[in-house]
């Protein structure tokens, strides 16, 4: 009988994906034998529970079940036996029982991964080697607040799972300001933004928590995030309990805490003898910031933070605005003195442009010597991460306009404070608009390339 030539390249077809898959399947199946998974122990141990629970029961009853049991299957192989050939019985039975493991098998595995990821069309094998690979990875603590921060945790949620984010709580602009006025919570702005940054997959109710409402009396200018934290403190009766319900909400990796659960007033004396009160106000002072402090003046920290930073192993100080988001927290004298005495590896992320009315002139000797005097002339991190190359023209002429240039590196003066330059591109720069900022990912690699050389 003649096969029509569509019939034949159908066939062709089928064979090559059949060929093609076997070898992506066996692969899959034996990635569930690879170590670490911690599978292999106990479905040696389940298998030898069943058997001594078959064993038991048959003690229990006197045997009687059990022989039965060989005898029927002793009857029933001799008649196989005498009937089908040895040779043509025994690989039959093999086969049958291969091909029944392997489907209860597929369709064990298919049922718990359409109950753990079921939107996900990825092999749960994958799923759980990478979950298995976040959990097992360095414990990071990154202090900061603003974009900064929420960028840095965009980009080493992919190395580990084992993050503390420590937050500034001296925000007191825009709806964070709002909300700390109007019912006295904690400003929860950069708070939120960690969150949605460490959500296990920035899903709808990522977007959801970062959503921002454009109208309506008193809701014009608040994100839903905000909303929904200032809620939570009301309910559960502090921000830190806010945030481990949100955290549980979104899936988050690792931990996102507040630095003191103190309400903390930012304050700036400037080189003309002002004295600038509140965050938001500093930067619009236009002036060359001397000193910055808070009021209360020793604020206690979260007893979490200290804990959190006495077992890491990488602490990351940065990026973001010097004054206003980085050394907030180092106005806990506590949070300095542990990570003083911290053992891990201390990194300081250098900003790539200088802030307007914060960091004008700055080089990077600058900002690390802005860090050390609020720490009380201590030095409190061993290395700092530097933009290696410079902008486009186009973003250097936008920047400029707004009286802001990229950082240089006075390199000289930075190794006479005792600090390794880490430089690195970590930059991303948007073309259409000339927008700069730290690339998550190309960041993120960098700290955990300098981790991994400690190691």
């Amino acid at each position: 009988m003649l096969i029509p030539a569509a019939m034949k390249q159908t066939i062709r077809d089928l064979k090559r994906v059949s060929r093609s898959r076997t070898p992506y399947r066996a692969k899959q199946w034996f990635k569930w034998l690879s170590p670490g998974l911690s599978l292999k122990r106990w479905l040696v141990v389940s298998a030898t529970g069943m058997v001594l629970a078959l064993l038991g029961i048959a003690i229990w009853t006197k045997l009687t079940p059990v022989y039965y049991l060989l005898q029927f299957v002793e009857t029933a192989l001799t008649t196989i036996a005498t009937r089908v050939p040895n040779y043509i019985s025994g690989p039959l039975v093999v086969i049958s029982g291969i091909l029944l493991l392997l489907w209860g098998q597929t369709r064990t595995m298919g049922s718990i991964h359409d109950a753990l990821k079921p939107e996900d069309n990825g092999e749960l094998i994958d799923a759980l080697m990478e979950r298995r690979r976040l959990h097992r990875g360095p414990k990071i603590v990154a202090l900061g607040g603003g974009t900064g921060l929420s960028t840095l945790l965009r980009g080493i949620k992919t190395y580990s799972a084992n993050i503390t984010a420590v937050v500034t709580v001296a925000d007191d602009g825009g709806s964070s300001g709002r909300l700390r006025r109007e019912i006295g919570v904690l400003p929860p702005g950069d708070i939120r933004n960690c969150l949605a940054a460490l959500a296990d997959e920035e899903t709808l109710l990522a977007e959801l928590f970062q959503y921002r409402f454009q109208g309506g009396t008193g809701l014009s200018g608040h994100s839903f995030g905000n909303l929904f934290l200032a809620a939570m403190a009301d309910i559960t009766g502090d921000l830190e309990q806010a945030v481990v319900a949100s955290s549980q909400v979104l899936a988050v990796r690792g931990e996102v805490l507040p630095a003191t659960l103190t309400d903390v007033t930012l304050w700036a004396e400037l080189a003309d003898g002002r004295r600038i009160q509140g965050e938001s106000s500093i930067a619009e002072a236009r002036g060359k910031i001397v000193q910055v402090g808070c009021v209360p003046e020793t604020p206690p920290p979260l007893p979490r933070v200290i804990e959190a930073i006495a077992k890491a192993e990488v602490i990351v100080i940065g990026p973001g605005s010097l004054y206003t988001s980085v050394i907030p927290n180092l106005l806990v004298p506590d949070i300095v003195e542990a990570i003083a005495h911290s053992s891990a590896l201390r990194i300081y992320v250098c900003n790539i442009m200088t802030e307007p009315g914060e960091t004008d002139g700055y080089t990077v000797s600058d900002h690390i010597l802005a860090i050390d005097r609020a720490c009380g002339d201590r030095p409190i991190f061993d290395a700092v991460v530097v933009q290696k190359s410079k902008p486009s023209a186009r973003s250097l002429i936008r920047y400029a306009q707004k009286q802001s240039h990229p950082v240089d590196l006075d390199l000289d003066v930075v190794e006479r404070l005792g600090r390794q330059v880490i430089l690195a591109n970590i930059m991303s720069e948007d073309r259409e608009s000339g927008m700069v900022r730290h690339d998550s990912l190309k960041l993120a690699r960098t700290l955990a390339q300098q981790f991994s050389a400690k190691r």
